[in-house]
């Protein structure tokens, strides 16, 4: 796995990027050579994030956290992402085509039950074509944190959410 540790607003020690990748060499078993890590390491006023993004083969692993010191945050997100890896443990070999002799230590993982992935509700509705600060607004009168709707200028299905930070993203389907 190739592994980029960035700071963002910070200049990062070089026994910080080290302990990063070293971390990180342990998911090296379940991804393949050519899967990419991405630690972003970012310093604001009173706190300090670490998000760390794994892609591979259209597979896309992140996970984030924020404490007050950076060797704390990049733990935190290790393990997020060692319970993300799990929780997701057959998907991510099917990704793979895993042969069955390769073993997911469970000693990799921390102590977390399988869970269900049921679909509980399906709601149909039809999809309004508006710009993105209109489907933003719908989106806060009610009440979701997340709003599908059909753009006006390209008529393609975009969706807008609401980030943890209060701000708010758009996300624009692509093809690959």
């Amino acid at each position: 796995m190739k592994i980029n540790v960035v700071g963002k607003k910070v200049t990062l020690r070089n026994n910080f990027k080290e302990m990063a990748e070293r971390k990180l060499q342990k998911f090296d078993r379940i991804f393949d050579e050519d899967a990419e890590a991405t630690v972003t390491a970012t310093v604001d006023k009173n706190s300090q994030t670490v998000e760390i993004t794994i892609r591979q083969r259209g597979m896309i692993y992140r996970s984030e956290d924020t404490a007050d010191e950076m060797n704390v945050a990049l733990d935190n997100a290790i393990s997020a992402m060692g319970r993300q890896i799990r929780r997701n443990k057959t998907r991510l070999e099917k990704a793979r085509k895993v042969s069955p002799g390769v073993d997911f230590a469970e000693s990799f993982y921390y102590d977390e039950p399988d869970e269900e992935l049921d679909v509980v509700r399906t709601k149909r509705f039809a999809v309004e074509v508006m710009t993105p600060e209109e489907a933003i607004l719908q989106m806060n009168m009610m009440g979701h944190s997340f709003f599908l709707f059909r753009d006006d200028a390209s008529g393609e299905i975009n969706v807008v959410y609401r980030r943890k930070s209060g701000d708010y993203g758009l996300l624009i389907p692509v093809e690959e």
